[in-house]
């Protein structure tokens, strides 16, 4: 099938690589240049385990192209899956504007098209946006929905450090819409993928991923709340979640009840922020919810006062992307810490091997040159001299030749953000919860 991606992030560019193994003919499209040409030269646009290699080879073997034009695009292609940034705005909901803008692109390009045209929503969305996508598309088009046209909500289920693992195996695919021939043309999408589907009702595949992200985010406070519980009694985290998480007929999952640092990243902050301003207009009462965020800033004020306590000037951050294996620093909480600490008048130097200032790009880009304008007299390309000029390291990824040479240096304190360390395993260190 040939398919059409808009926007060439996260999903998007996972989408292109992976859909592209699929068999499927792809082109991405997007408004940032740099990103465009990226895949044209055979390279995936984001840090993520095995993306660079599925782009490559199918970029050579003629199933990926990138392109700047919208009706190039679309008049390639049977399906349009649009996966474009809904960032917060002031007030917490979703900024829908991105969706809006490509979708008047789509409709100006699908005026003149013979073929019926699918458009898949892909990207995290307010709930009544399918239903606006379809009017938009109407009105600019002067097509007609279910007949010229259909939408389908499809929201997307991947985690970043291993998105693509989670493309090929979701935990389902999950498919919305008012059109029936809409709904076939994206099963063929998939048809290759080893899940269940699930056709549900619109507002249901809408709001889910709002309700996963804030799950998770719930989880992951939950687990740190505990863990600093346990390090004031002198019990050890690991083996109470560790009984905690066997149950897996009523704790549902292990995942995200480790203890470590506080969540961050592009996702379960603003998906949780968006579900707690929904419940807000709607008058509904979630004290639960709205206890998250605070908790984990909680949890940041707790590192920041732990690393001041141990009255170290020079500090050196082993990894500040909000999660290992990723080079996404936006709303990552060690970023804050940073911050914080610097402002304070602290020396700090950074080690994170997936942070490349010369290839980062887009919203990215500005959000750290945004927080840390000088990063690049403090990010670090030498292990052995991040190793050797700091005095206190607050170590959040686990990096092999780091840890080598902390073994090395007797006279150094470590905390870990998330463990590293295994149980007295090196002097001088403490975790977070542990």
């Amino acid at each position: 099938m040939n398919i059409s991606i808009f926007g060439l992030g996260y999903v998007g560019c996972v989408g292109v690589g992976c859909l592209a193994e699929l068999g499927h003919n792809v082109i991405g499209v997007d408004i940032n240049e740099s990103k465009v040409n990226l895949i044209n030269q055979g390279k995936a646009t984001i840090i993520e385990k095995d993306i660079d290699e599925i782009i490559r080879k199918n970029r050579i073997e003629g199933r990926i192209r990138a392109t700047l034009d919208v009706k190039d695009a679309v008049d390639n292609s049977d399906v349009a899956i649009i996966c474009v940034g809904t960032p917060n705005d002031d007030n917490g909901h979703l900024n829908m504007k991105h969706i809006e803008d490509v979708t008047r692109q789509i409709a100006e390009s699908i005026k003149d098209k013979n073929s019926f045209f699918t458009i898949a929503i892909r990207s995290t969305v307010m709930p009544g946006t399918n239903e606006k996508v379809s009017k938009i598309i109407e009105t600019v088009s002067g097509r007609k929905n279910n007949i010229d046209f259909g939408v389908v909500s499809n929201p997307e289920f991947l985690r970043e450090g291993s998105a693509v693992k989670d493309f090929f195996d979701p935990p389902y695919t999950v498919l919305a819409s008012s059109s029936k021939k809409a709904l076939e043309q994206m099963k063929a999408v998939y048809e290759k993928i080893d899940a269940e589907f699930i056709i549900t009702d619109i507002g249901t595949a809408e709001l889910i991923k709002l309700v996963n992200n804030s799950f998770h985010a719930l989880k992951v406070a939950f687990g740190n709340e505990i863990g600093r519980i346990c390090k004031n009694l002198g019990i050890d985290v690991f083996s109470v979640m560790d009984l905690f998480t066997r149950d897996t007929m009523l704790n549902i999952s292990p995942y995200y009840f480790k203890p470590g640092f506080a969540y961050g990243g592009s996702c379960l902050p603003k998906d949780l922020k968006a579900l707690n301003t929904i419940a807000h207009d709607k008058y509904v009462r979630t004290p639960i919810l709205s206890s998250v965020e605070i908790s984990n800033k909680y949890h940041i004020d707790f590192a920041y006062d732990l690393i001041v306590k141990k009255g170290k000037k020079k500090i050196g951050f082993v990894g500040i992307s909000f999660k290992p294996g990723t080079d996404d620093l936006r709303y990552s909480p060690v970023l804050e810490l940073v911050e914080r600490l610097l402002g304070k008048g602290y020396e700090i130097s950074i080690y994170d091997e997936n942070i490349n200032l010369s290839s980062l790009l887009g919203k990215n880009k500005e959000f750290l040159f945004s927080k840390l304008p000088h990063i690049n007299k403090i990010l670090q390309i030498s292990p052995h001299v991040f190793v050797e000029n700091s005095e206190l390291f607050i170590i959040s990824h686990n990096i092999e030749k780091i840890k080598r040479l902390l073994f090395k240096r007797k006279d150094v304190h470590i905390i870990e953000l998330n463990r590293v360390f295994e149980t007295n395993m090196k002097e001088n260190c403490e975790g977070i919860s542990w």
